[in-house]
């Protein structure tokens, strides 16, 4: 299908048109903030539409007398034969199965970047300063999101065909004296947690700490899973990266599918562990900037919601690219990224960044 950016899709809430509205959506910002049945069975439709060709559940499973799991904040209650909302959680004769992401092995691609790499730390991060090192970089194969803007919508492959599996050991083997940090990325780390702490655990011991492990994620895991993923980042030089898509609960859902509330209680968390190392940086936050939904207004209130915790956390914005299910939508302008930096700044925070410059338009 051909598709036409620019074009005016008209909400199918208030009637009102506008390029700056999603045609998967169908919905603007001010109808979705104002919620209501419509806008929320709207919601619904758009994301089981995105996930049914990749056979994962419109919302996370909430079925009477099933199994629960707690991986992460969705807390799918799972019946039998039903699949998690990330795909990786199944029930057979009634026990919860894990398809992968088990301490022993996930599904996962990875590769290796010189250094200085297209981080989403890269402007407080030491690595940025390792010329002639490498990243390993760690593509996890699931998430516990839905992001209908997703920058890397390919992970739902992975997902789909649960391949390529690569055991923990697998991986801090590719761990090379010339690697200087190790990210994990996706998708989202979060569905396969205990591998990626496993794998990096096997890598410090391989490298005797001489590596940085970091994290890109949501940042809806359990929060003892957080805890040890922060512990390892804080020993080994790395950060966290917190990828904060919207403040507000319904425009979150409408987005991501999901609920941010774990999400914001789990960055409060990693902010409260700052002062046991404040440089680098354990803890960066980023948001991409997604055209007629995370505007100035929105990139404020997130900007407020960092600034009462620590007004120096490191927060960048990020521009956004047609991706995935809102691949109709225009690429984050440059007018909008200076709006949301002024909306950011005044809401006292001192350390502010605006990637992926060469994006903007």
């Amino acid at each position: 299908m051909h598709v036409r950016r620019g074009e005016e899709i008209k909400c199918v809430s208030c009637g009102n048109s506008s390029p700056a509205i999603s045609r998967a959506l169908a919905l603007c910002y001010t109808c979705i903030r104002a919620g209501g049945e419509m806008v929320e069975g709207r919601i619904e439709e758009a994301h089981a539409q995105a996930r049914l060709p990749f056979g994962l559940p419109a919302l996370p499973p909430r079925t009477a007398g099933g199994r629960t799991c707690r991986m992460c904040g969705n807390e799918c209650v799972l019946g039998e034969g039903e699949r998690g909302f990330c795909g990786l959680r199944l029930v057979e004769g009634g026990k919860l199965r894990h398809l992968s992401g088990t301490a022993h092995s996930g599904i996962v691609e990875f590769y290796y970047d010189p250094l200085p790499t297209n981080c989403v730390a890269d402007w407080v991060c030491p690595g940025s300063h390792d010329r002639g090192r490498k990243n390993l970089a760690v593509f996890l194969g699931a998430c516990s999101f839905d992001c209908l803007f997703c920058q890397n919508s390919q992970f739902r492959m992975l997902t789909a065909c649960l391949a390529p599996v690569v055991t923990s050991r697998q991986l801090a083997e590719a761990v090379e004296e010339s690697t200087g940090c190790v990210c994990y990325f996706g998708g989202d780390p979060t569905p396969q947690m205990p591998f990626a702490l496993r794998a990096s655990e096997l890598a410090l011991q391989r490298r005797k700490g001489k590596v940085r492990i970091c994290w890109e994620t949501n940042g809806s895991m359990h929060p003892g899973l957080l805890r040890r993923a922060l512990e390892l980042s804080l020993k080994s030089d790395g950060c966290v990266k917190f990828d904060l898509k919207a403040f507000d609960p319904t425009l979150h859902r409408a987005l991501c599918g999901v609920s941010n509330a774990r999400t914001l209680e789990n960055f409060a968390y990693a902010a409260s562990r700052i002062p046991e190392r404040p440089d680098p940086p354990p803890l960066i936050a980023s948001t991409l900037l997604v055209p007629g939904y995370v505007e100035a207004g929105e990139v404020g209130r997130i900007a407020s919601f960092i600034a009462e915790l620590d007004k120096d956390i490191p927060y960048s914005l990020l521009a956004f690219h047609p991706q995935h299910a809102m691949v109709d939508m225009p690429v984050t302008s440059r007018r909008q990224a200076e709006e949301c930096l002024a909306a950011a700044l005044a809401e006292g925070l001192t350390r502010v960044h605006i990637g992926n410059l060469h994006l903007l338009r």
